[in-house]
């Protein structure tokens, strides 16, 4: 493990100096595995519509963790008692909290592990790192877990419906997109957290700040995570590696990177993700992905190749998005005009160019808890309820959309 200095400040274009709180800290943002995050986008293919998105899965977790040292100090202060112990734990529980992620965060999370998601792989190598650690871990792996009970709240305030990560999340992808709708009021919400019960709770005069977390929440889904040219994007790239999968299968040569190729030549799934694919998982990043698609331009497969041509000139399919879902004959439609343009006419080949698929919101949920308010009386009111804005209880509900991505000439 490194030595030295380990009181470490990195300058955050959000927070301003962060400080790494203790030598444990610094030495697990050291650990190769958070290091790749800066080889991770945040936004995966958002970048392809707002230039600026090219912020990364380690810029969030510093700042979730410069937030969550925030939440502690507040909490601590209004004389709810959190240990040492606790503390370090909580800021190291939220600042792996992504650590399993893959190659384009959630666009290629079940592509080249189909099945197994990011918080499945992050408790993976927690699991791994706590033994190199020597145990040290073993707290912060439980109140991410939710396996904590002694002080739920430690918990909620990594994984919960306001939360650390969340709060950081809408903070910086609307810092690095441009999309004002997702400012909220981060500080104001921090210093109006409290605990009740052992649950965290936010005091009734903080519930407009609350309010208007909720509406930036349901806005920048449809402006930023599910924009459709962002959708677009997303089924490009997925198509390509499950391409590239079809021609791995048949004998294909798709190059000589191994842990890119494992993934192509294995069926991944939760019941047999083994040490091995663990340790290649870990090798992956964008840059593999991306540099795999600049070789595959030039793939004998015409398929394949135009693909990745397309994707890298930004050539994106066209995108549909309405409330009822895709009619058949529109889809039928799209497949001809597709196979016109593309000269095939095998129906699995045009599956790679035609995709109809469903975009959910869900902004708020109140099931597991959800947002508690703390009345001036004592009581513990859900937000929706307490709130005077007859438009919040409105965000519980799932808006659905469905959509087909074609293309024309």
């Amino acid at each position: 493990m490194p030595s030295g200095n380990k009181s470490k400040l990195i300058n955050d274009p959000l927070h301003g100096f962060v400080t790494l709180p203790s030598a444990l800290v610094y030495d697990v943002v050291q650990h190769p595995y958070f290091q790749r995050l800066r080889r991770i986008r945040q936004l995966g293919m958002s970048e392809w519509v707002y230039p600026g998105a090219t912020h990364t899965r380690f810029h969030h977790a510093l700042g979730a963790m410069n937030l969550m040292v925030k939440a502690l100090d507040t909490l601590r202060g209004k004389g709810v008692e959190i240990t040492d112990e606790e503390k370090e734990a909580a800021i190291l529980g939220i600042l792996m909290h992504d650590i399993g992620h893959g190659p384009y965060s959630h666009t290629l999370e079940y592509t080249l592990a189909q099945g197994v998601n990011h918080e499945d792989i992050s408790i993976m190598l927690m699991e791994r790192m706590n033994i190199e650690f020597g145990g040290a871990l073993r707290l912060a792996i439980d109140i991410f877990r939710g396996d904590y009970h002694k002080k739920p709240f430690l918990h909620q305030l990594i994984s919960g419906e306001l939360d650390m990560d969340r709060l950081d999340y809408l903070m910086r992808d609307s810092f690095y997109t441009g999309v004002s709708e997702g400012i909220v009021g981060v500080d104001r919400l921090i210093h109006m957290l409290n605990v009740k019960d052992g649950d965290l709770v936010v005091e009734e005069k903080g519930i407009y700040s609350v309010e208007k977390f909720l509406v930036a929440r349901r806005l920048m889904y449809w402006q930023v995570y599910l924009h459709k040219t962002v959708i677009a994007a997303d089924a490009l790239l997925v198509s390509i590696l499950q391409r590239a999968r079809e021609m791995a299968k048949t004998g294909s040569t798709l190059g000589s990177y191994h842990p890119l190729m494992h993934f192509l030549f294995k069926d991944v799934n939760p019941d047999d993700f083994n040490e091995e694919d663990l340790d290649l998982f870990v090798l992956l990043d964008d840059i593999d992905i991306m540099s795999a698609i600049k070789e595959w331009q030039f793939h004998e497969d015409p398929i394949l190749s135009e693909m990745s041509k397309r994707l890298l000139r930004r050539h994106l399919p066209k995108i549909k998005v309405q409330l009822e879902p895709i009619d058949f004959g529109v889809k039928q439609l799209m497949r001809a005009q597709a196979s016109s343009i593309f000269g095939v006419q095998d129906e699995h080949i045009l599956d790679y160019f035609v995709h109809v698929g469903v975009l959910k919101n869900d902004a708020y949920r109140s099931e597991g808890g959800g947002i508690r308010i703390l009345k001036k009386d004592g009581s513990i009111v859900d937000v929706a309820a307490a709130s005077d804005n007859y438009n919040l209880d409105s965000l519980k509900d799932t808006v659905t959309k469905y959509y087909i991505t074609y293309w024309e000439l």
